[in-house]
C-alpha cells in the first residue's frame, strides 16, 4: 500500500491460537482489503506490539498478554455472549473495546477498513439547500465546491437531488467518464472511500456524484448513508446540493452535515417558503444558516431582515452580479436558466460570487489538503 511504502503500518496485528476465531478475523481482514500480520503469543519484541494500527486480540490469548506495555487500539475480541470474565481479561491487557463475534461483525470491518485508509480528520460537509424554487442553490454549491478545490482542499461535490437535472450539466462535464448514483444504488454497509473517490467523475480540480439521465428517481436511504460516509473518511471538503423536500434519503444525507445553507432570494414570498424548508430540515439538522441571494424581480429586504424573519443566522449575502442581471453569458454556475443568475456567471469565479465563496472558506475551519 501507499502509506506502508512511505514507512506508515497500514495493518491490524492479530493475536491468537483460536484456529476458527483466526479463520474469522483473516476473512474481516480479507473483506476490508487488508493483510494483517498473525501472532500467536505474547510479542517477543516491541515493534509489532507498539506498531501496529490496531490490535485484534483473542480471548483465548488475553491471559498471555498481561504485563503487556499498554497501548490505544487493542480490542479483545470473544464468541461468549456471557462471560463476565472476559472485561477483567479487557482491563488486564488495556484494551479499548470488547467485541462479540458474529455480532460485531460489521463494526470490527469498519475500524479495520478505516485503518487500511488511514482515516483522519473527516470532511467539513456543507449542505446547500433552496429557501424556494429557483433561488440559485445548486449554483452555490457548485461554485462553493469549485472555490474549495481551487484552494487546493480535497472536494467532494454530491448532487443529492434526483430531480435536478444533474450538476454534472450545471458544470459541464455531462459526458466525462465515471460512475453516477446509479452505480451505488445496492451500496449497504461500508464504502470504500480511496474506491469512491477514484470511481467519480474529475472536473474543476474536484470529483463529482451526480445523476445519470436514466429513470432512477432515488437511492435508498443506506445507500446515501455508505456513500456520504465514505466521502466523508477522505477528509477536505465535502459539499452536497440538496433537494428542497425532505425524504428518507434527504435525512441521511442532512444528518451527515456539518452545516446547512439555506438560500434565500431577499423577499418576501421566498422568506415564506424558505420558513417551511427550514422547518422542516431543522428537525434533522443543528446547524442551518441563511444566505441570500438576489435573483431577477426579488426584493429589496436586506440579509439581517432575512435572518430575523427566519430566525436563523445569518452565513452571508451574496453580492448582485451586474453582468450576470443584464444577462451576460457565462459557462458554469449562474450562466443557465433556472440556476439563479443572480449569483455570479461562469466558473472563474472572479466576481461577487467567487468573492463569498473565497471569504467562506476562509472562516470555516478546514486544512488544506492535498486535491485528488
Amino acid at each position: 500500500m501507499a502509506g506502508e511504502a512511505r514507512g506508515v503500518r497500514r495493518a491490524p496485528l492479530i493475536v491468537t491460537e483460536d484456529v476458527e476465531l483466526l479463520d474469522d478475523l483473516l476473512r474481516l481482514c480479507a473483506a476490508a482489503g487488508v493483510r494483517p500480520e498473525v501472532g500467536h503469543g505474547a510479542p517477543a519484541g516491541r515493534g509489532s506490539w507498539e506498531g501496529a494500527p490496531l490490535v485484534l486480540v483473542g480471548d483465548d490469548a488475553a491471559g498471555r498478554l498481561r504485563g503487556v506495555a499498554r497501548r490505544r487500539g487493542v480490542v479483545l475480541v470473544g464468541r461468549d455472549q456471557d462471560d463476565p470474565g472476559v472485561w477483567q481479561r479487557a482491563v488486564e491487557i488495556g484494551a479499548d473495546h470488547v467485541l462479540m463475534l458474529p455480532d460485531g461483525e460489521q463494526w470490527l470491518m469498519d475500524r479495520i477498513a478505516d485503518v487500511a485508509e488511514g482515516v483522519g480528520r473527516p470532511a467539513l460537509t456543507v449542505g446547500v439547500i433552496g429557501g424556494r424554487g429557483g433561488a440559485g442553490a445548486s449554483t452555490l454549491a457548485c461554485a462553493l465546491a469549485v472555490a474549495a478545490a481551487r484552494a487546493g482542499r480535497r472536494t467532494l461535490l454530491v448532487d443529492a437531488d434526483p430531480l435536478g437535472g444533474g450538476l454534472d450539466v450545471l458544470l459541464g462535464g455531462e459526458a466525462v467518464d465515471g460512475l453516477r448514483w446509479p452505480a451505488f444504488a445496492q451500496s449497504r454497509g461500508r464504502v470504500g472511500s480511496t474506491a469512491l473517490e477514484e470511481s467519480l467523475p474529475r472536473l474543476h480540480d474536484l470529483r463529482l456524484l451526480s445523476w445519470d439521465r436514466g429513470e432512477l428517481a432515488a437511492v435508498p436511504p443506506e445507500a446515501v448513508r455508505a456513500v456520504l460516509a465514505a466521502g466523508r473518511r477522505r477528509g477536505g471538503v465535502v459539499v452536497v446540493d440538496l433537494p428542497r423536500r425532505v425524504d428518507a434519503g434527504s435525512v441521511e444525507a442532512l444528518a451527515q452535515l456539518d452545516l446547512g445553507l439555506l438560500v434565500v432570494p431577499p423577499e418576501l414570498r421566498a422568506v415564506a417558503a424558505a420558513r417551511r424548508v427550514a422547518g422542516a430540515v431543522g428537525m434533522v439538522l443543528r446547524d442551518l444558516r441563511v444566505v441570500t441571494a438576489p435573483v431577477p424581480g426579488a426584493g429589496v429586504l436586506d440579509g439581517d431582515e432575512v435572518a430575523r424573519l427566519l430566525a436563523l443566522p445569518l452565513a452571508g449575502e451574496v453580492p448582485v452580479d451586474e453582468r450576470a442581471a443584464a444577462g451576460a453569458s457565462g459557462t458554469g454556475p449562474g450562466s443557465g436558466p433556472g440556476h439563479g443568475p443572480g449569483l455570479g456567471s461562469g466558473l472563474g469565479l472572479s466576481g461577487p460570487l467567487g468573492r463569498f465563496c473565497a471569504a467562506f472558506w476562509e472562516r470555516m475551519p478546514v486544512g488544506v489538503e492535498e486535491g485528488p
